[in-house]
């Protein structure tokens, strides 16, 4: 099988050129085969830039332009939406941030509680006898990705055909997927499971997997039945954060996180810019492979920082409050400025440190995207009332083709 490094290589160069290839079959191609898993290393339909929107090498901005930039959007509407799903999930959990805290609090519980270790270890190896299930499980380890498709199936099948917690199987592809992502993979789960959208489940059949793996499996003994999982009830979406105002003339320290390693579409190149410092802590990931993919992906944010920014970019290996004031001090920055990060490790990380370096006299100020400022404030229910204000937003951030 094709490893996660082959398959993307981790620079943004390596992304612009495969987004290119992409474009010209972003419209009915994409629409008849984007449910086709054709297995590893097999030509596909998807454009397979997930990692690359995950870690904002590529903006969905930059993403959904080139796309409408050479065609209309009501024939690439499909794959439009697929790059929204993505900015709808990281919308909904900015509003409803206490589903990913009891994720983590619901997993670690599970970890401890649940009594049988070798189903969740033969569901994690492969070794269930479920054909299809155990080809993904095995792929996913030695590859770091799954079609969206087979991530459906595969969770469907964990959760309704083995019966495990689904917060185990969440955190299995958090710990393997190059592309993991705290949004997009624990609303997904939650979707599967009918916590979601309350009541409404996915359910893996034979006859969809032979039809979207062109008949490479047909598993025997799924699940007939999907019943919905029940949770406590969610509080109520909040608003949008706001954000402390950027000054662009006060002189900045440019933090760059693995929430966007593109900095240069993110921040004005013109403010006071005194260094520059991109952090590749592994406690802000979850596995290896994401990992490996960051530690390059942000070496080459580095460089591309120092040029586009004229600052001199270091690397450091651990986001914490010495290293950053240090820095701050030796650069005179009276300011870390960084782009903003949504519900995640890397929020979380930012929230215990900014109290840290205000007492310290450089605040942290963070930036959001004006993407995020426009769709986000939408995602307060399901993906259609979401889906309905695609054109009009898109207009209004003056997408070409709307």
């Amino acid at each position: 099988m094709t490893s996660g490094s082959t398959m993307f290589p981790p620079t943004r160069a390596a992304a612009v050129e495969r987004l290119a290839a992409f474009v010209p079959h972003a419209a009915a191609d994409y629409a008849i085969g984007r449910n086709t898993d054709p297995g590893p290393g097999a030509p596909t339909a998807v454009s397979r830039l997930s990692p690359y929107l995950r870690y904002r090498i590529l903006a969905e901005q930059e993403v959904v332009h080139a796309v409408l930039a050479e065609h209309a959007l009501r024939s690439s509407e499909k794959y439009v939406q697929e790059v929204l799903w993505r900015t709808y999930w990281k919308g909904w959990l900015e509003m409803r941030p206490q589903v990913w805290a009891r994720f983590l609090a619901d997993r670690d519980r599970q970890r401890a509680a649940f009594g049988d270790a070798r189903t969740i270890a033969d569901a994690e190896a492969g070794r269930t006898g479920i054909e299809g299930f155990d080809d993904w499980a095995r792929e996913l380890v030695a590859t770091g990705y799954l079609h969206n498709h087979a991530r459906m199936w595969f969770a469907s099948i964990w959760i309704f055909t083995l019966k495990l917690p689904w917060t185990l199987g969440a955190d299995f592809f958090l710990r393997h997927l190059v592309d993991a992502d705290a949004a997009s993979n624990t609303l997904s789960w939650r979707w599967v499971a009918g916590l979601q959208t309350a009541g409404k489940t996915y359910l893996a059949t034979a006859d969809n997997i032979a039809r979207y793996t062109d008949g490479r499996f047909a598993p025997k003994g799924l699940a007939e039945q999907a019943e919905p999982l029940t949770e406590e009830l969610l509080e109520a979406a909040r608003p949008v954060a706001a954000l402390a105002p950027f000054d662009p003339r006060t002189p900045a320290l440019l933090l760059v996180t693995p929430d966007d390693l593109h900095a240069e579409s993110a921040l004005p190149r013109d403010a006071d810019w005194r260094a520059a410092l991109v952090v590749t802590d592994d406690n802000l990931l979850w596995g290896d492979a994401a990992r490996g993919f960051v530690r390059a992906a942000s070496a080459d944010a580095a460089t591309r920082v120092s040029e586009h920014f004229g600052c001199g970019a270091n690397l450091a290996t651990s986001l914490d409050a010495p290293t950053l004031i240090e820095v701050a001090q030796q650069s005179s920055a009276r300011q870390i400025v960084t782009a903003y990060a949504p519900v995640g490790p890397v929020a979380d990380a930012l929230a215990r440190l900014a109290p840290i370096l205000a007492a310290e006299g450089v605040p942290l100020v963070q930036v959001r995207r004006e993407w995020d400022d426009i769709f986000w404030p939408h995602a307060k229910k399901g993906f259609f009332p979401f889906k309905q204000q695609m054109p009009k937003l898109l207009a209004e951030i003056g997408m070409p083709g709307v």
